[in-house]
């Protein structure tokens, strides 16, 4: 998600909190308003902090698995340098150097066999990240979508409250 629609997206909730709390303080309470709702929304905050705070863990987690494998890669990159050099004056000096080349090839094959899991480990938590993400911005898109109809509804429910007002005082004057 970009920083720009995460911005987007938190503009907006705090839009609906505004509203929200508008009609809460203006005196018509909606009939869906109470305090198990208020318990609800704290709920609703709470799981989406949690599950935020999981998000950055997974993101944090993903970018040392990152910098761990970009450090072995550059070490593995020194090491092939250092060894291909190693092996040119191998082949200038001949035979004497044979079991330190042995020795150096056999790290270097021990280090790639580190490496692949750490890479694989990678792709994985890549994708998970991927699928996590997917699944948290279609839950914001559900409750953006609950919280419009919810407004549309307490909207709704006003009007229609003002307009019965509104008949009652007519028939309370029409009385005197």
């Amino acid at each position: 998600m970009t920083p720009q629609r995460q911005t987007l997206e938190q503009q907006q909730q705090q839009l609906q909190q505004l509203q929200m709390q508008r009609v809460r303080n203006s005196g018509f309470l909606s009939f869906s308003e109470s305090p198990i709702k208020d318990e609800n929304d704290e709920v609703s905050r709470s799981a989406l902090a949690a599950f935020r705070s999981k998000e950055e863990e997974i993101e944090r987690r993903k970018t040392e698995v990152k910098e761990k494998v970009q450090n072995q890669l550059g070490r593995v990159e020194e090491a092939s340098k250092r060894l291909a050099e190693i092996l040119d004056e191998l082949e200038a000096l001949t035979d004497p150097m044979r079991k330190e080349v042995g020795f150096v090839r056999k790290k270097i094959d021990t280090v790639n066999r580190e490496l692949k899991p750490l890479g694989l480990s990678c792709q994985k938590k890549e994708r998970e990240y991927r699928e996590v993400l997917e699944a948290f911005n279609e839950k914001s898109k559900e409750k953006a979508q609950l919280v419009a109809k919810l407004m549309e509804l307490v909207s709704e429910s006003e009007r229609s409250r003002m307009k019965k007002l509104e008949e009652l005082s007519k028939n309370v004057e029409s009385l005197h």
